[in-house]
């Protein structure tokens, strides 16, 4: 069931495909956004080395992870979904894959700031294919009251790329650092941090390989059976009338997911420079963290949710959820910070790693379950606009500014990860209580 009854859509043109297809396309989805995150997020394990090796500082460094990545990760985003609308989805995504890999390995060849700035902004160019494309496929291969566990276990691939890109990557830089000097043909001499960008590219090519044997799913779910394409007035024109369903979604995400990135950018250096662990144990400890909690963390969320349905209002349950979750976050992200003991602030992050992925699922299901086929697209690169543009572009530097010019110190780390915490948490909160009562005025 919709979360949002009031919002209706025309019977399905087509049908949607098996469920034998409906799965497999469900594996190589989330396989993909799952090497995407590993592609994006490497470079959170080697801030050390890529800041020893090209003389950086930490807001040289922040900008890497954030701004060079997010900016054309969402500028185009927008633009994509509305190709998506209109083309074909699995050739889109495809296309996507083949910028970002070639862009990952151009981040291992980078030898200063602005080569791997450039190289980053590739990769989030090609990466701004991922959502909008798949958020749509999924919605044509699932019909809506199957839809929920679907979209949870493709978005887990943010966690399992995270986690494995520190488990993995860990594993590549302690095993390359063990090799000496490293001489690649036509490349010549290259450092461990930057033979592990190269490795880390290479699932790509796979799902490039194999991508092409899905079947491209009918659109279901139109306002219109004739016109498959909407003009800017006319997603004006729906959209105005539902802005407080759709502004509860797309304005109640972004801090959570600043929040996310902030912790998934700064917690390998706050074990490494805070509590004296090396970077292949930094590694290990927080990529099994990651790839557990958040994973648990966006599966729990649409279970709690269905459980507080059947005792509250249905339309309202997702986002009272999310509330809950994230009071919940805030207490436990500050002790992560300022814990002094290691043991307590392993524990720590796994719950905070839990709770900052509670409510994601909530938002991409019900965002798409209030959007028509023709808007899907479009509906999900705002999602990632809105999100990414707060997110993705503030959450490492955020943490990075306080460190360099609050606490005016790198061992401040977990002060800063606390600090931002602090502060945007509530704001998230506050946000997502309006839209409640947007929800509430609009039922």
């Amino acid at each position: 069931m919709s979360n949002f009854e009031a919002i209706p859509v025309t019977d399905p043109v087509g049908q949607p495909l098996g469920d034998r297809a409906a799965w497999w396309a469900l594996v190589l989805l989330t396989a993909t956004y799952t090497f995407s995150f590993i592609d994006r997020q490497i470079i959170n394990l080697l801030v050390d080395p890529i800041r020893t090796d090209l003389s950086l500082s930490d807001s040289q460094v922040s900008f890497l992870q954030g701004l060079a990545f997010v900016l054309p990760y969402v500028i185009l985003s927008i633009p994509l979904g509305r190709i998506v609308d209109r083309a074909n989805r699995i050739r889109v995504l495809v296309v996507g894959i083949l910028f970002w890999t070639i862009s990952c390995v151009s981040c291992g060849l980078a030898k200063n700031f602005w080569q791997l700035g450039v190289a980053r902004m590739g990769v989030g160019a090609g990466e701004a294919s991922v959502t909008p494309a798949s958020w749509s496929l999924l919605a044509d291969y699932f019909p809506e009251d199957k839809r929920a566990l679907p979209v949870s276990i493709f978005l887990m691939g943010p966690y399992l790329g995270a986690g494995l890109s520190l488990i993995l990557g860990a594993e590549v830089v302690g095993w390359a650092s063990g090799l000496g000097s490293i001489e690649l043909p036509l490349v010549g001499a290259v450092a461990p941090w930057q033979l592990t960008f190269m490795l880390v590219a290479l699932p790509g090519l796979v799902m490039v390989f194999l991508l092409p044997l899905l079947r491209e799913p009918p659109r279901t779910e139109k306002l219109n059976s004739t016109n498959t394409r909407l003009s800017w007035g006319e997603v004006a024109r729906y959209v105005w009338p539902r802005r407080g369903v759709f502004g509860a979604y797309l304005l109640g995400a972004p801090f959570i997911v600043l929040v996310l990135y902030a912790l998934q950018a700064w917690v390998p250096s706050l074990l490494i420079r805070v509590h004296g662990l090396e970077i292949v144990e930094a590694g290990r400890y927080y990529g099994t963290i990651a790839l557990v909690a958040g994973s648990a963390g966006v599966l729990s969320g649409p279970v709690a949710a269905r459980w507080l349905a059947s005792r509250i209002d249905p339309a309202t349950a997702p986002l009272v959820t999310s509330i809950y979750s994230t009071c919940l976050l805030i207490p436990v992200l500050i002790g992560a910070g300022l814990a002094e003991s290691l043991t307590w602030t392993l524990v720590l992050i796994t719950g905070a790693s839990y709770l900052v992925t509670f409510p994601l699922a909530l938002f991409a299901t019900g965002l798409q379950n209030a959007s028509p086929n023709e808007m899907r697209g479009l509906m999900a690169g705002c999602y990632v606009l809105s999100t990414n543009l707060i997110g993705l572009a503030l959450g490492p530097t955020s943490v990075a500014l306080a460190s360099d010019y609050i606490f005016k110190s790198t061992q401040a780390v977990g002060s800063s990860l606390a600090l931002v915490g602090g502060v945007v948490l509530p704001m998230s909160v506050l946000l997502m209580w309006r839209g409640l009562a947007a929800i509430r005025r609009t039922a």
